[in-house]
């Protein structure tokens, strides 16, 4: 694709959303906010993590409420969410049949931290509160990413780009790469033997200095490493972690906190009405 990557901040149904509202590659992609949704604190209010010690009833509700102000409510049922292990598998998703849709539900739930789709109709969604979200994009498929300092030292996000594009027969200079909200450089305070090993795998720029840890940045490096262009990654949302108004943060809040997401689908349909946010 010759387009670069682009976030708008927008409210749909009350819900805030980062996303491309072009939907390239025929793929409609968010990142979630915080707010719109029913849960009640430390978790409030749109919490979409189901192994946090929110109220079960209360995330499918916000789960629901996501797919309706994306304007996919009907797809409920074919929600694609893992069970996130901090591990680099990669699961792929290449038929849409009801069978094969259930089939893939199930083994998300066995453990999973990114997931790739050629399939329409399959709306696939991962949950974060300080971890790297990547949505990566080609013509007609997509992969949603959980890239946490491990999944990001084993190199997920470039597993899954090579599952992408074997799967999507594209290449991985077509690739567009959206990175959601995370903890910045600044904020990520790390053992300086943890930041060595970073530094000494991905390149200086990746420690800001000797106990602090970029993990976008180290993301990129691997993305543009794998094939890449560096002009087709975006990551410039804001730190979780200063910015808990917005997003979840793990480190910020003390550990008890929601989730917010990363979705992405393949749908004919697309939003009816959206509200620009500064």
């Amino acid at each position: 694709m010759t387009l670069t990557p682009h976030l708008t901040r927008y409210a749909s149904q009350d819900v805030t959303l980062l996303g491309d509202l072009r939907r390239p590659g025929g793929v409609t992609l968010a990142f979630t906010e915080r707010d719109g949704g029913y849960s009640l604190p430390p978790y409030a209010s749109l919490n979409l993590g189901d192994a946090c010690g929110d109220d079960e009833r209360t995330v499918v509700a916000n789960r629901q409420r996501l797919l309706e102000a994306l304007g996919i409510g009907e797809l409920g049922e074919r929600l694609v969410n893992p069970r996130q292990v901090h591990g680099s598998e990669v699961l792929c998703i290449t038929s849409g049949t009801k069978q094969a849709v259930e089939e893939a539900r199930h083994a998300a739930r066995e453990g999973v931290d990114a997931i790739v789709c050629t399939v329409a109709d399959v709306p696939v969604l991962l949950c974060f509160a300080d971890c790297v979200p990547v949505v990566l994009v080609a013509h007609g498929a997509f992969a949603v990413v959980h890239s946490g300092w491990r999944g990001t030292y084993e190199r997920i996000a470039p597993k899954a780009l090579r599952a992408l594009v074997e799967a999507s027969g594209c290449s991985a200079s077509d690739v567009l790469a959206y990175v959601g909200p995370h903890i910045s450089g600044a904020d990520y305070e790390v053992s300086a033997e943890l930041a060595r090993r970073f530094a000494d795998e991905f390149g200086e720029a990746v420690t800001p200095d000797a106990t602090h840890l970029d993990l976008g940045a180290a993301v990129r490096a691997a993305l543009v490493e794998a094939g890449m262009r560096d002009d087709a990654i975006l990551d410039d949302c804001p730190s979780t972690a200063s910015t808990t108004r917005r997003f979840y943060s793990y480190r910020a809040e003390g550990g008890t906190c929601g989730r917010h997401g990363a979705i992405a689908v393949l749908h004919e349909g697309g939003l009816e009405e959206v509200n620009v946010r500064d």
